[in-house]
């Protein structure tokens, strides 16, 4: 089987990869750049970007049994425009150049935060929430409309899925935990409202192998065609729980200052306007979305992935803590 990989080379993607050429699977990665390590380990490299409206992407995906698009723009802050040319009409693009070369199975990496409306989702399934009316960052608006493109391209000749893995992490983790670790070493992390809430988390190769066994049971009329999946571990954590034990185990102090949820949403409010009418680089320390986010429980029942294409995530969370940490720690502590 020949699988292109779209962000290949990105966190998730060059997993993935990696899983599919542990296996023997013939894999190409597409990125706007090369990366020299999958293609040494037996991947082809493809150089393109999928938001450069120009021809030819059906040729690079010819002869291709499968694409898994991975390749995103993520982030709290930004340029809409940036994030729908990126993530839609990324989409748009590789959905419609899937067709032409004869590609027959498109997984879709998508987003819980698609789903996300500010209040607690705990313990639900993807028939119990949908789009919102309307989002308060332009990632999950944009992840939701390419999410439903990916659905709604559902068809004998071309079968789709969609999997929505929540907050990453494991070794070479480049945003999450890092970006806690930084956030805590300058005093700057705050627990969001009273810290109990419980969040689903996701180790990188457990995403990985949903993809993967995602991709196996996915053909037309299977009953991962056309829909979307929750995917994390098995077990939700209390998440400053969690982040405070990976800051122990590193031998950072634990957090414990508290910021009430609605003095975080106002704060937040604030600095997004301060950044729109300045124009300032970079990402607000908090948004609403961010707000929200770190103060509400979010975590989902698995079932239907379970049932539909067998997701057996393979890492334990105690050996996913493990490996996390003895990464951290050669990364960041040397």
């Amino acid at each position: 089987m020949k699988v292109l990989i779209t962000g290949g080379g990105g966190f998730l993607g060059a997993a993935i990869a990696r899983q599919l050429l542990a296996r023997g699977e013939q894999v190409a990665v597409l990125g706007r750049r090369r990366y020299p390590e999958l293609e040494a380990a037996g991947a082809a490299g493809v150089q393109w970007d999928l938001a450069a409206d120009r021809p030819g992407l059906e040729e690079q995906l010819t002869g291709c049994d499968a694409v898994i698009h991975s390749a995103a723009l993520a982030g709290i802050w930004g340029d809409r425009a940036v994030y729908w040319a990126i993530n839609v009409e990324g989409t748009r693009r590789l959905i419609e150049a899937c067709r032409r070369a004869g590609v027959g199975r498109l997984v879709y990496t998508g987003s819980p935060s698609c789903t996300f409306d500010g209040s607690d989702h705990e313990g639900v399934t993807e028939a119990d929430v949908g789009y919102p009316e309307s989002f308060e960052a332009a990632y999950p608006e944009s992840k939701a409309a390419a999410e439903a493109l990916v659905l709604a391209a559902n068809a004998p000749e071309l079968a789709t899925t969609s999997l929505r893995p929540h907050l990453i992490y494991g070794p070479g983790d480049p945003h999450l935990l890092p970006r806690v670790i930084a956030r805590s070493r300058s005093g700057r992390l705050r627990i969001v409202g009273e810290g109990e809430n419980r969040v689903g988390i996701t180790y990188v190769d457990n995403a990985a192998a949903a993809h993967v066994q995602a991709l196996d049971a996915l053909a037309p009329g299977a009953p991962c065609a056309g829909r979307a999946y929750f995917v994390t571990d098995l077990e939700p954590v209390r998440i400053w729980t969690w982040i405070n034990g990976v800051l122990e185990a590193l031998g950072e102090p634990p957090v414990t200052r508290k910021v009430p949820v609605g003095l975080a949403r106002f704060v937040g409010g604030v600095l997004e306007g301060a950044w729109e009418l300045f124009g300032l680089d970079g990402e607000p320390p908090m948004t609403r979305f961010v707000a929200a986010q770190l103060s509400s429980a979010h975590w989902y029942d698995l079932s239907g992935a379970r049932a539909d294409f067998g997701y057996a995530p393979p890492v334990p969370a105690d050996l996913a803590m493990e490996r996390t940490i003895a990464d951290l720690r050669s990364r960041l502590y040397p």
